[in-house]
């Protein structure tokens, strides 16, 4: 019976540790995006995907439905990840003891489980979790699919190929490794039925796929223009950010070195190890062209090649005891970094829940609310502050033309004249990043001279990063 549900043992842990302190962290700015999208009609949603994040459409919609049915708590609407990355950790397994053995099929779950990065991106309400279940579910797909490549076993690689691409289209760099895999496994069999079923899987996969790709490449300045062309010590520093932790990742890059110095292990080790490795080698290269995709949660889909690697690695030593220890001690090795990942901060530095909290707690019905846009609007200060203040507190957003849902977009437009938006208010609060003696950092020059002019500072507050300023009308601006 063990044997046999050996892969359940790491879904669990994965998931306990996915769960555990998931309500602590505030969201962060990508969070609040799903936020925003997710909590609209799906009309407006559509209409949101037509202009921007149209790549994140399927993982949007997923989570437009879950916080329909579930609510949008952070624990709750950080769950889906954290369900996702437990179900790769069963693939992990899957394809550890397909290559090789049931032992480190185990071992590689476990060592999957325990690695920072997976617990961290358990909790984070994007779609990257997504991305590596389906990754995940590719390789052991395709592995299962090389023994007997019947149409019956290509159809699932297929669909978990397109599940890749859907919640990230750079995961679907797994394509190069996959086929480098089939070619090799062709030279020495020399099977027809895999140059036939592997391309024609793939070809299945991208005819979902194929739309977004094309919608999605105009809308790329938009997504990811801000990253830059990766340089070595770029490249350098990924595995620190792969897995969320220094020690761990030299742990995890020692491990996965050990199955090729065994005579049985080197060509399974070689084929996991290019799922692992190519797709940052290559993904580093395509960065160096016109549009840059070399970013550590961006390849995440890696860690769970990875983690089969470091299982196998491990399960091997002898004395067996050994097993034991290199597991607990890689758990150990991450205990500070998983402590620091479910701290307040750990996505967000501002306290934007407090910010809330401030405003809840003087809120009066007819108050309106500013923060800060412009060049700063990508930070979503609106957002945060409208996730954490409760249903009852609803100030209006004085200086916005256009509210994002009616703007189709993730951003509001500006008031082009402050003051007539501003007309008829008796109490703003201005929440901006900034320090206490600079209320008003980041507000057009516009606004600021509306709320000098008009109205006079009644109470200024303060918490970590934010500035809450509660700005009353003087009797002579009536």
């Amino acid at each position: 019976m063990l044997r046999r549900t050996f892969w359940l043992w790491p879904a669990l842990l994965t998931l306990v540790l996915g769960v555990r302190g998931s309500w602590r962290p505030e969201l962060w700015r990508d969070e609040l995006a799903t936020w925003s999208a997710a909590t609209r009609s799906t009309g407006d949603l559509f209409d949101l995907l037509h202009h921007v994040d149209a790549v994140s459409g399927v993982y949007y919609l997923l989570m437009h439905f879950w916080v329909s049915a579930f609510g949008d708590s952070p624990t709750v609407f950080r769950l889906p990840s954290a369900l996702a990355m437990s179900g790769a950790a069963v693939f992990v397994a899957l394809a550890g003891r397909k290559q090789f053995g049931a032992r480190a099929g185990l071992v590689a779950g476990l060592l999957f489980a325990v690695m920072p990065s997976v617990s961290r991106f358990s909790q984070e309400a994007r779609s990257y979790a997504f991305a590596v279940l389906a990754v995940a579910a590719a390789t052991w797909l395709l592995l299962r699919a090389l023994e007997r490549p019947t149409w019956q076993r290509w159809l699932p690689y297929a669909v978990s190929v397109a599940a890749a691409g859907l919640f990230h289209m750079v995961a679907l760099c797994v394509l190069a490794p996959h086929a480098a895999v089939v070619a090799l496994r062709w030279w020495r069999e020399r099977r027809r039925a895999l140059l036939i079923g592997f391309p024609a899987a793939v070809l299945v996969a991208m005819v979902p796929v194929a739309p977004l790709v094309l919608l999605g490449r105009r809308q790329v300045g938009r997504q990811i223009s801000w990253l830059q062309e990766p340089n070595l010590q770029d490249f350098t520093n990924l595995w620190h950010g792969l897995f969320q932790s220094p020690l761990v990742s030299g742990c995890v890059l020692a491990m996965a070195a050990l199955p090729a110095a065994w005579p049985k292990g080197r060509r399974p080790a070689f084929e996991i190890g290019l799922v692992a490795a190519l797709p940052i080698v290559a993904i580093w290269f395509v960065s160096q062209g016109q549009t840059a995709y070399f970013l550590d949660r961006y390849l995440l889909f890696t860690v769970p090649a990875w983690a089969v690697l470091a299982g196998a690695g491990l399960s091997a030593l002898r004395p067996r005891a050994l097993v034991a220890v290199g597991l607990i001690g890689t758990a150990l090795l991450g205990l500070q970094d998983q402590e620091k990942l479910r701290t307040r901060t750990s996505h967000e530095w501002a306290d934007e829940r407090g910010a809330a909290r401030i405003i809840a707690a003087g809120y009066q019905p007819g108050d309106g609310i500013a923060t800060v846009r412009g060049d700063n609007a990508y930070m979503m200060l609106d957002f945060a502050i409208g996730y954490y203040l409760p249903d009852r507190v609803r100030p209006k957003d004085v200086f916005a033309a256009k509210t994002p849902v009616q703007n189709d977009d993730l951003y509001a437009v500006d008031c082009p004249r402050p003051a007539e938006c501003a007309a008829g208010l008796q109490r703003i609060w201005v929440a901006t990043y900034s320090e206490a003696d600079d209320p008003f950092k980041g507000l057009s020059a516009a606004e600021v001279e509306v709320l000098d002019k008009q109205f006079a500072k009644e109470r200024v507050q303060h918490v970590q990063g934010i500035t809450v300023t509660l700005m009353v009308r003087t009797p002579a601006a009536h």
